[in-house]
Parts: structure tokens; sequence; C-alpha cells
């Protein structure tokens, strides 16, 4: 064995998360970049204006406040 697999034999497994991109969701967040919208979310409901869109998460402006919402704690989007 070489020094390569012997350093590869003593490593310790480390755990990657990784989130999936709904790319979908992050296609129709842009498209109504700018606008009011009602998100349901898995922990309910918040409506906002859509000021940015990452692939992970959405920023809506309610009233002056900005919130950031996870992509993948959607459950639908409605424009009003």
């Amino acid at each position: 064995m070489n020094n390569y697999q012997m350093h590869q034999m003593n490593q310790i497994p480390q755990s990657i998360i990784v989130y999936p991109v709904d790319a979908y969701v992050v296609e129709t967040l842009k498209s109504v970049m700018g606008k009011q919208v009602v998100l349901e979310t898995t922990r309910g409901g918040i409506s906002g204006c859509v000021v940015d869109v990452k692939p992970d998460h959405v920023a809506l402006d309610t009233r002056g406040r900005r919130f950031f919402v996870r992509i993948c704690e959607i459950v639908w989007i409605m424009p009003e």
C-alpha cells in the first residue's frame, strides 16, 4: 500500500449536506420580481413584494420589513 492509500484509509468520512435547487420555483419567483405575492409555507402564509431571488431563498418586503423564505419551505405561490 502506498502513502496515498494509507492516508485515505485513515480519514474520517465527512457528511455533506445537499439542498437541491427547485429550478421551477426559482424561475416562477423571478417572473414575479417586484410584484406582490402570497407564499404559503410549511409554517403558514406570508405576503409581500418579491425583492430578491436566490437558488435557496427568496426575499420579501412586507410593509418595510424584509423576510427571507427558504425555497424548500414554499408550498405554493400566488401573485396578488
